[in-house]
């Protein structure tokens, strides 16, 4: 995503012709667009974004089932300093 931003600003500011940017080559200023593209490719590939997704997932749900259990007044492992198994 930084690449991404950083690609954007890139371009507006070579466009604009602002700064030290208006003297560098295009194709140099475009880099970050095909580092944003090789790291999306990879991220799908390698299923880092499913994996991302998953823990995220896991997390809301972890918090859903511990709110819901403070709401009925249960115990839960976490207050009482125990580990589940």
């Amino acid at each position: 995503m930084w690449f991404l931003l950083l690609g954007i600003l890139g371009v507006a500011l070579k466009y604009l012709e602002i700064g030290p940017v208006a003297e560098l080559s295009w194709w140099i200023v475009l880099i970050p667009f095909a580092v944003t593209l090789a790291w999306w490719a990879w991220a799908d590939s390698s299923g880092y974004t499913k994996r991302k997704v998953m823990e995220k997932e896991d997390r809301r749900r972890e918090a859903r089932i511990e709110r819901q259990r403070s709401q009925l007044g249960m115990l839960t492992s976490r207050s009482t300093g125990k580990r589940r198994k």
